[in-house]
């Protein structure tokens, strides 16, 4: 039987963006169909529109998380909190991992500064990634990116993190 983090990797592969990938991998659990899930997710692939911002996977992610652990009243200051909490986990999880949670430097676009300030974040803005064209998929393509390995990390951190919170 085909594990989520497989599946994620195999809708990767299949030409599904980061995110749609690795939601729509857990997105059954939720009841939610896969074109839904595939639609919910989509704008969030490349770092936010192929903006090269927060990683698709990592927003994926996060989606999940939100599905898990989010509040669903507007005043729900302690369930908001612990949404957020979990979500900064993730992240702390993921970036131990890779270094990062954005898109451009995990492409290695820009530098991965080993410290982040405002001001160095704001130094190449979105309009440096202005082309929306998604690449082909080529063998190059998948040899050249390391988003095959960050799709399966994000499960990794959904079935660790998230997950094993529940326990």
């Amino acid at each position: 039987m085909e594990t989520r983090k497989e599946k994620a990797i195999r809708l990767f592969k299949s030409g599904y963006n980061c995110s749609q990938s690795v939601f729509a991998a857990y997105a059954d659990k939720y009841g939610i169909d896969e074109e839904t899930a595939f639609r919910l997710s989509a704008s969030f692939g490349g770092g936010m529109g192929r903006m090269r911002e927060v990683c698709g996977a990592v927003s994926g992610m996060f989606m999940v998380a939100g599905l898990e652990t989010g509040a669903t009243e507007g005043k729900d200051a302690e369930g908001k909190k612990a949404n957020y909490d979990m979500v900064q986990k993730m992240a702390e999880a993921y970036r131990k991992e890779n270094g990062s949670i954005i898109c451009k430097e995990l492409l290695g676009l820009v530098p991965m500064p080993e410290s982040k300030t405002r001001e160095a974040e704001s130094t190449v803005t979105a309009a440096a990634f202005t082309d929306t064209r998604p690449e082909a998929r080529t063998e190059e393509y998948y040899q050249k990116r390391p988003c095959v390995e960050l799709v399966g990390q994000a499960c990794d951190i959904i079935e660790n993190v998230l997950y094993a919170a529940e326990k």
